[in-house]
């Protein structure tokens, strides 16, 4: 799966506006340290103060210093190189030319957690996250320099989600502790009840750390040059890269719009998958096994390969639609853009609760791929 941008990618902004405390902000974590070990930064503050923007910035700053960059995104419900419900760590090495638009990139490791909220599992989401963080200490940090003579050190970019009240600092508080990054950048907004506590607040008498703590204001401003939260519609920004990530079934230039799109995921020829090699798992419920074929037809599945390590954590290589069930051939059909060669290796189906994006099921004049006139039997 190669690299894919949302649509307008190609089309730089230039009306994207970076304070001058940002840029001083990301400089400071991309020089003011040395090369190795690298840095590891984590960005956090208020849903929709800008955290994702600064994260680009910061990626774009550390690439004019290091080669490539390892990004961890925590933030479930609007990855930036990933469709929704998963976390995942990439590593980038191509500055991203459009701040204000995320593109889709093939993470190096991802696991598919299935929901847009943390909320929903708190404690296997942060299990998701150390072992991501843990992987990324093993792979690209150099611990013994005569163990590892070829490694290269990357340093860090950690995004993470806006829910930062409640059990969403519990779980912030959590990251941070086991992390322990170099770098925290904090930001804040004017309205003050919606900004985590002043200073260090993850750290206590018995969690201490050498960390450079900055603090920066949103980039966003109202009449009064007041930094305030940027509007956005999460549901249709979910939907939006859902849809990107199935379009890259089909060759860049095609399927624009939506309609496009529909009907081409409606005839595309899907993989025949059996039955017999594969593990459904539910993640939040339990099904019948006289209605496991029932739901599971029509619905995004993680793709998984089963692990060997004792958490039994199967990563996730990319997402699928089954797109109908054959109980009498003993087939899956799914439509996906993971290739072939990688697709051999899935022995698991993860169903959670990402779902396909409504607009795809109601567009007129295109029979949909997802309704029960179009779809092979499952009895």
């Amino acid at each position: 799966m190669a690299a894919a941008n949302l649509p307008g990618a190609e089309n730089p902004s230039p009306d994207i506006y970076i304070p001058q405390q940002w840029s001083e902000a990301a400089e400071s974590i991309a020089y003011d340290s040395n090369t190795s070990p690298p840095p590891v930064a984590l960005i956090c503050g208020a849903k929709n103060c800008g955290k994702t923007t600064f994260s680009r910035y910061l990626v774009n700053i550390l690439l004019q210093r290091y080669r490539k960059v390892a990004y961890l995104d925590t933030d479930v419900g609007q990855p930036e190189f990933t469709a929704p419900g998963l976390l995942s760590l990439t590593v980038v090495d191509k500055l991203t030319p459009d701040l204000t638009i995320p593109c889709l990139k093939t993470p190096e490791r991802s696991f598919y957690f299935g929901d847009v909220s943390s909320k929903r599992d708190p404690t296997a989401y942060l299990k998701y996250i150390f072992t991501l963080y843990d992987y990324y200490r093993k792979e690209y940090c150099m611990l013994n320099n005569s163990e590892s003579p070829g490694r290269i050190e990357l340093p860090l970019v950690v995004n993470t989600p806006g829910w930062v009240k409640g059990i969403g600092y519990d779980i912030l508080v959590d990251i941070l502790r086991y992390i322990m990054p170099t770098n925290v950048v904090k930001i804040n907004i004017s309205f003050d009840k919606k900004n985590l506590p002043a200073g260090a607040f993850w750290l206590d008498g018995n969690c201490n750390g050498d960390v450079n703590l900055i603090e920066i204001n949103s980039a966003r401003q109202d009449s009064f040059n007041r930094s305030v939260l940027i509007q956005k519609d999460a549901r249709l920004l979910r939907d939006l890269r859902i849809m990107a990530y199935f379009r890259q079934c089909f060759p860049s230039n095609q399927n624009t719009t939506i309609k496009e799109l529909a009907h081409a995921l409606a005839s595309h020829p899907p993989y025949e998958v059996p039955i017999s090699s594969i593990n459904i798992r539910h993640l939040y419920c339990q099904v019948p096994s006289s209605e496991i074929f029932y739901s599971l037809n029509a619905t995004i599945v993680g793709l998984a390969i089963s692990s060997d390590s004792s958490e039994n954590l199967p990563w996730c290589v990319g997402l699928g639609i089954v797109r109908g069930i054959d109980t009498l051939k003993n087939l899956l059909y799914v439509i996906t853009p993971v290739s072939p060669s990688i697709l051999e290796k899935v022995n698991v189906f993860l169903q959670g609760f990402i779902q396909i994006p409504t607009n795809l099921l109601q567009v007129q004049g295109c029979i949909s791929p997802y309704m029960s006139a179009n779809v092979l039997p499952t009895s």
